[in-house]
């Protein structure tokens, strides 16, 4: 279906507004826009006469947006925004192409990183530009063609690959507990517990699973951002921490760590590829994409 041309104003006419908005006065935005402050004026004119709605209110030579004009200028902003990075992209990559990736630092340094060099000798044409993102976001407005993502395959807008199950062992330093594992995992509940900012319920999730109640006032303890900093809190006796097996590994062999229980146990959630479906059909994500259902479950015997 064809928008109707009215729906469709000039970028000129949306940036001098958007512009206007933001800096709060004409003069502002003509400076920034390297115009004349009566030619931001005659931009908005024009833009209201296409959508024969009033956006600026005219005192004394000032220029003052109503207040549906400043919604529609917050919504617009966004638009402009990605037109922005769009070019960009393009104009960085036209013929090789790049992926805008966001990763989890663990599961991108554990997982992902020793596998890379695979793919980059498979197509050195396209770049990967990577970035750590822990908190949950929207496409919509960060600059990403695809992410890594822990949960479930239900971000809204999206498609995804399943890449990896997780498997948790609570583990701890060998001076915390000498005799390990336990003869019984609610043992566990005597110790302090270490907690991972992005997972506040995993181990709740993780005693019903074993066949334990336990109330919230049960599973007190320390909470900390990132997988890193929990397993050095681990090591230096601050308690017990739920960890991915594969994280772990090293520290288990070593015996900086040892493990409470003698089999880990499958976590709720798992580790997704997920991209936004008007981005399917891009040639470095497509690439990207294909390479990696090759390195999913079941796992390869790469070392991490």
């Amino acid at each position: 279906m064809q928008t109707p041309r009215r729906f469709l104003p000039s970028i000129s006419a949306l940036r001098a507004l958007e512009a206007l908005d933001r800096l709060g006065s004409a003069s502002a935005a003509a400076e920034e826009l390297c115009l004349t402050q009566g030619a931001v004026s005659r931009q908005l004119q024009a833009l209201e006469k296409q959508l024969g709605i009033t956006l600026a209110k005219r005192d004394r030579k000032k220029l003052h947006l109503t207040p549906e004009a400043e919604i529609y200028a917050g919504e617009i902003r966004q638009a402009l925004d990605q037109i922005t990075r769009s070019s960009l992209r393009v104009q960085s990559a036209p013929l090789a192409g790049s992926l805008n990736l966001a990763i989890l630092p663990a599961f991108g340094m554990r997982w992902l990183m020793p596998r890379l060099p695979e793919f980059s000798r498979l197509h050195p044409e396209v770049t990967i530009n990577m970035t750590t993102r822990l908190q949950p976001f929207s496409f919509g407005s960060e600059p990403f063609d695809a992410a890594i993502h822990f949960g479930s395959a239900d971000w809204p807008g999206t498609r995804a690959l399943l890449l990896k199950h997780e498997q948790l062992i609570p583990v701890c330093s060998p001076d915390l507990v000498p005799a390990a594992p336990l003869k019984s995992c609610k043992e566990i509940l005597n110790l302090p517990l270490l907690h991972i900012q992005t997972r506040p319920k995993a181990w709740g999730d993780w005693f019903k699973a074993q066949g334990i109640a336990v109330s919230p006032q049960d599973l007190g303890g320390t909470m900390y951002d990132q997988f890193s900093t929990i397993i050095q809190a681990a090591q230096h006796g601050l308690g017990v921490a739920l960890m991915p097996d594969y994280l772990v590994e090293q520290d288990l062999a070593t015996k900086r760590l040892i493990a409470l229980q003698p089999q880990a146990s499958e976590a709720k959630g798992a580790y997704y590829l997920v991209w936004p479906e008007n981005r399917s059909r891009d040639p470095a994500l497509s690439k990207f994409r294909q390479w990696l259902e090759g390195q999913a479950q079941p796992e390869d015997s790469l070392p991490r």
